[in-house]
């Protein structure tokens, strides 16, 4: 376990040097927040303006939430797997050792609109069922329900490089992807918990900054002027943090999916990633 660990840490240190070396990466996580953001003031304000809240309340309302919910999720997941996709897009040209640029992300992303829309609307109902069936259901029901939630996530965990690097369907990438876990499962999941435990380092430190600064500023009497650019200078920090644990994924996803394909990936060591492919005791060995 302890060789997992450190193998995982090093793995994480590994897309840290990549995004180190890409900062642009960071737009396009940028870019999925902000357009998630706009799409669900777009849904919101039409009914918060004209007072259609009303209608769900009514007769026929579950059936119209229904139809506006899949509509939701639909375009969400569209949005966000479409700058998920131009994030690997752009971390696979730097794992193949060259240099990207936000365009060329985006271009892969467009190349692949059509399969992005298939695999959202493959998602939507997905995630739509889990939400209707968890808000529906007791403690131990909405337990369950999360765990199947996990699974979901865990099986399509590199769906989005299987779709950006290969001309297959959404369903095809999915069962590939599931494949894929079954080899991988181990080190998707304790890279991934090593890159939430990096990020969750940094904003207990960053926090700790925050607090101290502001505390600071505070017990020397600081006015208005000076407090508010410290807090908008904290909340930027955890933007940013949120902002390089979306990349750490994306960069990370692509590095396992390349090496599991047979490719070289610049920047990551052949040994590390061979660790990431080793079988636990138990599962899948005879």
């Amino acid at each position: 376990m302890a060789g997992s660990f450190s193998n995982s840490w090093s793995l994480v240190k590994a897309s840290a040097h990549v995004l180190k070396l890409d900062k642009e990466l960071l737009v396009f996580p940028l870019l999925s927040g902000v357009a998630t953001v706009l799409v669900a003031l777009s849904f919101i304000a039409p009914f918060a303006l004209t007072g259609a809240w009303e209608t769900f309340a009514g007769e026929g309302g579950s059936y119209l939430g229904y139809v506006v919910g899949f509509l939701f999720y639909m375009v969400q997941y569209t949005v966000i797997f479409f700058f998920n996709s131009a994030l690997v897009g752009a971390a696979m040209i730097r794992l193949e050792g060259g240099d990207p640029t936000v365009s060329d992300g985006m271009s892969i992303a467009m190349d692949r609109i059509g399969t992005i829309l298939g695999y959202a609307a493959l998602s939507a109902p997905v995630g739509m069922v889990l939400r209707f069936v968890s808000a529906r259901v007791g403690f131990i029901g909405r337990i369950v329900v999360g765990f199947v939630g996990i699974g979901w996530t865990v099986a399509t965990y590199l769906a989005v490089p299987i779709l950006v690097s290969r001309d297959v369907g959404p369903i095809d990438a999915v069962k590939e992807s599931a494949a894929l876990f079954k080899r991988t499962w181990g080190e998707q999941m304790v890279a991934s918990f090593g890159i939430g435990w990096a990020v969750f380092l940094m904003g207990v430190s960053w926090t700790l900054a925050f607090a101290l600064i502001l505390v600071g500023a505070t017990q020397l009497g600081a006015g208005a002027a000076v407090i508010l650019p410290i807090v908008a200078a904290g909340v930027m920090g955890y933007v940013l943090l949120g902002l390089i644990a979306s990349a750490l994924q994306g960069i990370y996803t692509a590095a396992l999916y390349r090496h599991a394909s047979g490719g070289h990936v610049e920047g990551f060591d052949a040994h590390m990633l061979e660790g990431a492919f080793r079988a636990p005791r138990g599962f899948g060995r005879r």
